[in-house]
């Protein structure tokens, strides 16, 4: 049986799913109280009432609407004997969601990142309901004014998952639409950020140092406008943050709130175990500032490319100390830990990864001496060279390195970016 938020019930019942929302309904979705049966979720903490910290009555009352709209759809999209759950992760799911502030007012940031869980099996969901729930997302993003996507999980999945970043988000930084907490009992293992293990650090920073890469590919343009100011921006802010956050991550000291991994960091440098890395915590609090209220970037090309620079060198010293610690090794420079034949996933199986590379490469790939890697090496590998080496590689040896990691014949720094971005949206 779905338990929905009393709105979303309305909603369905008058059968019209209104843009307005009656006066005084902030459409709550507060978690219920957890259950007390074994391997229940103990959040310590009630649910977000709220989307944002500090955001105008009337942007949490469009966000509420948004996912009275969501939720009514996705009702009527998928049987209620196939929905089992619906809630909303991310920024506004975590109460911490962006507040863009501008002349009209405050206005949202962030993507809207709605999880539907389906019983059954997961496979024949994504045929049945993925096309349907993508349409629905395109259709209600530019009405909603931000980005609305939708990501299909079963709950038998998350119970059975190892700990991830991305699963201990998911549980402890939530708002349900459809459903309650008693739908994540058996989900204890991702309730604790110790046991994230150290691959999901290397992982965030994969996907933040490819952001500095993009951008490294947009400084270069002649044409250099708004777009790809914000663009560089943005992506900036992301790493400043999410370099403190791999840093506590290698610490066992994750956590889902934004606000609270900066006073963590705060006390972890106090201790003096970030040593080298002081400028760590305060490039964490601009992370922090500009994720709870960002802004579109204005600075000049040449400013931009200034806090590049500094971003890069301090992500190349923090690679280079995670992977040591995580691999056990001694890499010297970004160069030889990218030329080295050492296992950079010694946490996959070489078996799995050879049918891995037969489906994304074909058998040649797969029979070939790195077939037994898991794919994203050839990403770890690559960014090393593209970012932290020059750009494109001079040396005749790096560049045909890189074609082969990222399986493409392009010279050009601005084709071989491509060819790097395409692999990464499959493999990040």
């Amino acid at each position: 049986m779905l338990v929905l938020n009393d709105t979303v019930t309305t909603i369905l019942k008058n059968g019209r799913i209104p843009w307005e929302l009656p006066p005084g309904d902030p459409l709550d979705h507060g978690a219920a109280a957890a259950g007390t049966s074994a391997g229940a979720v103990h959040t310590h903490h009630p649910g977000p009432r709220r989307f944002t910290l500090d955001g105008s009555e009337a942007l949490e009352r469009h966000l509420a609407l948004v996912c009275a709209r969501v939720a009514g759809e996705v009702a009527q999209l998928i049987p209620a004997a196939q929905l089992e759950g619906l809630l909303l992760a991310g920024g506004y799911g975590r109460g911490e969601g962006g507040v863009l502030r501008d002349a009209s007012g405050d206005r949202p940031y962030n993507d809207l990142e709605f999880y539907v869980f389906v019983r059954g099996n997961l496979l024949l969901a994504e045929r049945r309901y993925r096309a349907g729930l993508h349409a629905l997302g395109a259709r209600l993003s530019p009405e909603a004014g931000l980005e609305v996507e939708f990501k299909l999980l079963t709950l038998d999945k998350l119970r059975r998952s190892a700990p991830a970043m991305f699963y201990y988000d998911l549980v402890l930084g939530r708002r349900w639409l459809v459903g309650d907490d008693s739908l994540l009992t058996g989900c204890a293992q991702h309730c604790d950020s110790r046991a994230i293990p150290l691959h999901e650090a290397t992982r965030l920073l994969l996907n933040r140092c490819s952001g500095l890469l993009f951008s490294a590919e947009r400084l270069r343009r002649e044409r250099f406008g708004p777009e790809e100011a914000d663009f560089v921006g943005r992506n900036l802010a992301k790493a400043e943050l999410a370099f403190g956050d791999v840093l506590l991550t290698a610490h066992g000291l994750y956590h889902w709130s934004c606000r609270e991994r900066h006073e963590r960091l705060a006390r972890l440098e106090a201790s003096g175990a970030t040593a080298p890395f002081q400028a760590l915590r305060q490039h964490h609090a601009a992370g922090v500032a500009f994720k709870l209220h960002p802004v579109r970037s204005t600075e000049p090309q040449a400013a931009l490319a200034r806090r590049h620079a500094e971003l890069s060198e301090l992500g190349n010293q923090l690679w280079l100390w995670l992977e040591n610690r995580r691999l056990d090794t001694a890499f010297a420079t970004t160069r030889a830990y990218a030329l080295s034949r050492a296992d950079k996933c010694p946490e996959t199986s070489p078996h799995r990864n050879r049918l891995v590379n037969v489906r994304a490469f074909g058998l040649g790939a797969a029979l070939a001496t790195a077939g037994a890697a898991y794919p994203r090496q050839r990403l770890l590998h690559a960014l090393c060279l593209l970012l932290w080496e020059a750009s494109p590689p001079t040396e005749a040896m790096l560049l045909r390195r890189v074609q082969r990691e990222i399986r493409t014949r392009a010279t050009s720094f601005a084709g071989l970016v491509a060819a790097y971005e395409q692999l990464w949206h499959r493999f990040n």
